[in-house]
């Protein structure tokens, strides 16, 4: 009888959590403009799940950013500039998928700390807490390795294009346009802020602030530079290109260097034990050897 009624009393409670669940996606929680408008364009950017979270989370997304406070609020807003705002991610949704991971993630983790499982509480704790940041630091590594990968070859064309006779600017949204991925993300919001009024200096500033990479940073000084001196605009695109060509360069050996230590570790501490374990156990078998006289068996 008792055990009937806890399980009516679960069923019960589940039934009325999913029903609250499906009232709060469906309702119409009044917002404020911005965390709608970041909603709504979002939306048509990120994945079906991802909508479904930013909307059951929205409402708590307020209480979030509260408890994170300015500062740690303006830290997670500059990793998502750096991250390119991945499917429309913006500090509220941020808050929103901290929220409902936070939940699920905990409120699991309760549930297999009743269940004596240490293990799976410990591994939903860590879904709640560090999942978005994951995907962030993802992002933001996956972005600046395109855009590292692109520069190079941009800086060759663009080169070409300013000695076909046209101005910089111009050359610069000749260029963008052929161009797609996070690098022609960028020089269209910095062409943006050039049409806008801000000078040429300023919007590049703002360009190297956005990016986490030190090609973009000495991209942006060396032009710089190159602008106070008054040297021809082609010979510093080109010697931007080759100067980051020398450093990938540089940077594979050194890739290279750190990999054959690593390499020489997992030949010697897995392969070649195993391998004379093979060895052996080949010799002894093929040898014809009869083991159950040397155990005594």
């Amino acid at each position: 009888m008792a055990i009937g009624v806890l399980l009516a009393l679960v069923a019960g409670v589940s039934v009325a959590g999913v029903a609250y669940g499906i009232a709060l996606y469906r309702s119409e929680a009044k917002l404020p403009s911005d965390l709608a408008v970041a909603l709504e364009v979002g939306a048509t950017r990120t994945t079906v799940v991802g909508s479904a979270v930013d909307r059951l989370g929205m409402r708590y997304a307020p209480f979030v950013l509260r408890m994170m406070g300015e500062k740690r609020v303006g830290k997670v807003r500059r990793r998502i500039d750096l991250a390119g705002n991945p499917g429309g991610l913006t500090v509220d949704r941020y808050a929103a998928r901290r929220a409902v991971y936070g939940i699920l993630g905990f409120g699991g983790a309760l549930v297999m700390l009743m269940k004596g499982q240490l293990l799976l509480a410990l591994v939903l704790v860590a879904f709640g807490l560090f999942w978005i940041e994951v995907g962030i630091w993802a992002a933001v590594r996956e972005r600046r390795h395109a855009i590292e990968r692109t520069l190079p070859d941009f800086l060759d064309v663009l080169a070409v294009v300013v000695s076909a006779g046209l101005s910089f600017r111009q050359a610069l949204d000749r260029v963008a346009e052929k161009y797609e991925g996070p690098w022609a993300d960028e020089l269209r919001i910095t062409l943006r802020q050039m049409d806008m009024g801000v000078s040429r200096r300023q919007a590049f500033e703002e360009l190297r602030k956005r990016n986490d990479s030190e090609q973009v940073a000495q991209f942006v000084t060396t032009l710089q530079q190159g602008e106070e001196l008054g040297a021809p605009i082609v010979e510093t695109l080109i010697a931007i290109a080759n100067d980051m060509r020398r450093t990938d360069a540089q940077n594979a050996r050194r890739r290279a260097a750190r990999a054959v230590p690593k390499a020489t570790m997992v030949v010697t501490t897995f392969m070649v034990p195993g391998t004379m374990i093979l060895l052996i156990a080949g010799f002894f078998i093929g040898s014809g050897t009869d083991f159950g006289s040397i155990t005594g068996d």
